[in-house]
């Protein structure tokens, strides 16, 4: 009997021990950045959240669950589980926030510094898994060898082309859409670009497009924005295509042109009146 009330007596001291040591252990082994309010990384995230209730939430949702038309299509698309990668590509490259709606978002002047931008990336990716931002050495082809570029055209030219031009200058898509030119895209943000597959670009994660591939590529595209025209313009880089049609446009015009011109200088011999031929 004196044993039974003695433990129960103990009971709850027990209990508050360990819950003490279990707090204890968990602010030892947890990193200090996840464990504490206060921690750089959970700044970081506060800052974004502040940033992207100002600057984002009007489209995409005081908690970025998206918004829709009253049809139930998406106006704004949500952006739990897109990731840190996506957040830094379209708004580095000033597409987010957007002007205007429109068949497609084109590019401009970034509207927040780089720090604002990480902390905007910091804090989408807190609400759900997605891509993360890659680390430089994933883009980096400042060393890439000629066997790397070739390869690079080859998985470009089966994958891009299509969309992008062989060349990487862009193309027209339907419904008033268009793929970009690549010829000013940083390696960083294509490598972002096939990691999330932004508007209408197919998403070529991991598991579809392997990260040596992915660096190949990036490889090819910087090769074609460092190469030199040959003929001192461009031309889109079509080839006989665009000379040819400058070909037929300046030089049948200037045809024309002449031919008008010696037209207007060539006299016309003007004709008798009847009366004066019969006398």
């Amino acid at each position: 009997m004196h044993g039974a009330r003695f433990r129960s007596r103990l009971r709850l001291p027990l209990i508050g021990a360990a819950l003490v040591l279990v707090g204890l252990t968990y602010a030892v082994l947890v990193p200090n950045g996840a464990a504490g309010a206060d921690g750089p990384q959970s700044q970081q995230i506060e800052q974004g959240r502040k940033l992207f209730a100002v600057g984002c939430s009007s489209c995409h949702g005081l908690h970025a669950e998206g918004s829709t038309n009253g049809t139930g299509t998406f106006t704004a698309p949500s952006l739990i589980g897109v990731g840190a990668a996506a957040v830094d590509f379209q708004v580095s490259t000033g597409r987010m926030p957007a002007q205007q709606p429109g068949a497609q978002i084109p590019q401009k002047t970034p509207v927040y510094s780089q720090d604002e931008i990480a902390a905007l990336a910091a804090y989408v990716a807190s609400l759900a898994p997605g891509p993360a931002i890659p680390p430089e050495s994933a883009y980096d082809v400042s060393k890439a060898t000629d066997e790397q570029i070739t390869r690079g055209g080859e998985l470009f030219r089966t994958n891009c082309t299509a969309c992008h031009n062989f060349a990487g200058s862009g193309g027209a898509l339907p419904n008033g859409k268009y793929a970009p030119s690549l010829m000013s895209t940083t390696p960083r943000n294509i490598y972002q670009a096939m990691l999330t597959g932004p508007q209408q670009m197919p998403v070529f994660s991991d598991q579809v497009m392997r990260p040596e591939d992915k660096q190949d590529i990036i490889a090819y595209v910087v090769a074609l924005q460092q190469a030199k025209n040959p003929g001192g313009m461009g031309l889109g880089r079509l080839g006989p295509v665009s000379e040819g049609l400058w070909g037929w446009v300046i030089g049948i015009g200037l045809l024309v042109v002449v031919a008008v011109w010696i037209g207007a200088r060539v006299p016309r011999v003007r004709r008798q009146p009847e009366s004066n031929e019969r006398n």
